[in-house]
């Protein structure tokens, strides 16, 4: 298969104003290939949103490389779309005039074709009846389904998620992964998904990436085997809670603050 996003041995590290330094990430090698789901978990502050950025060009790595289709990152590209952990739409704009936001800004305009594929984006998302609506009119749910179509605007080929539905509640939480599942068999990228939630990570990716704590490294890449598409049944299956408690005894397990005894 072909290989899209390449870590190297990336190490980085960043200084503070003091002249202390912090080291992320400590010599990273990733490889995903083209269309695959890879979520990665660990503890908080191991570095998974430093990934991101380094994928997404907004970091250079102190050392060691990131690739994207062999070629090194050394800016923001247009392949990539980005997602936050916050749908940051602007209050003042409609849903429509968010999604076409971004080429506005970089473009100045839009043009007939840009507004025509946001309205299918913004059908495909399931918010054709809010085109005219403002973010505030719009459940949070809702908004972060117009942040994922304002970053699917492009149409790029990589898909970067930032803990995307970390500030939903349960129930939205697991409505929006469906759908997001439903997009990516619809309409497939290569995806890197940050998440702090185990089952969650289970029920979307291909593989799952596990951090070790600060400074991080890949303690392990582990596969999911469930079949897609994955429905609600999935998340039945004896195999689905079994993944995710083993997932959750390694993760414990390699915790320096971790009891002894720690178990799923």
């Amino acid at each position: 298969m072909e290989a899209v996003i390449k870590l190297d041995n990336v190490t980085q590290t960043f200084t503070a104003a003091d002249g202390s330094s912090v080291t992320a990430l400590n010599n990273v090698s990733l490889t995903l290939q083209k269309h695959e789901f890879v979520a990665v978990i660990g503890p908080s502050g191991c570095g998974k949103s430093t990934i991101l950025r380094l994928v997404a060009g907004l970091l250079k790595p102190t050392s060691g490389g990131v690739e994207i289709y062999g070629m090194p990152v050394t800016e923001p590209r247009d392949e990539i779309g980005v997602v936050f952990q916050k749908p940051t739409l602007l209050p003042w704009l409609s849903i429509l005039d968010n999604v076409t936001f971004p080429m506005r800004h970089k473009y100045g305009r839009v043009d007939a074709r840009e507004t025509a594929r946001a309205l299918e984006l913004l059908e495909l998302v399931g918010l054709q009846d809010f085109v005219n609506r403002q973010p505030l009119e719009l459940s949070g749910g809702m908004q972060q389904r117009a942040a994922i179509a304002r970053s699917l605007l492009h149409d790029p080929d990589i898909l970067l998620m930032d803990e995307p539905f970390s500030a939903l509640d349960a129930l939205t939480r697991d409505e929006m992964s469906f759908e997001l599942l439903r997009i990516w068999t619809e309409r497939p990228k290569t995806v890197v998904f940050v998440t702090h939630s185990i089952p969650e990570a289970v029920l979307l990716a291909d593989r799952i990436v596990v951090m070790s704590a600060r400074p991080a490294r890949v303690s392990e890449i582990i596969d999911v085997p469930l079949p897609r598409p994955r429905s609600l049944e999935t998340l039945s299956d004896p195999r689905f809670h079994q993944l995710a408690n083993d997932i959750r005894a390694k993760v414990f397990s390699r915790l320096p603050s971790a009891p002894a005894g720690v178990s799923a």
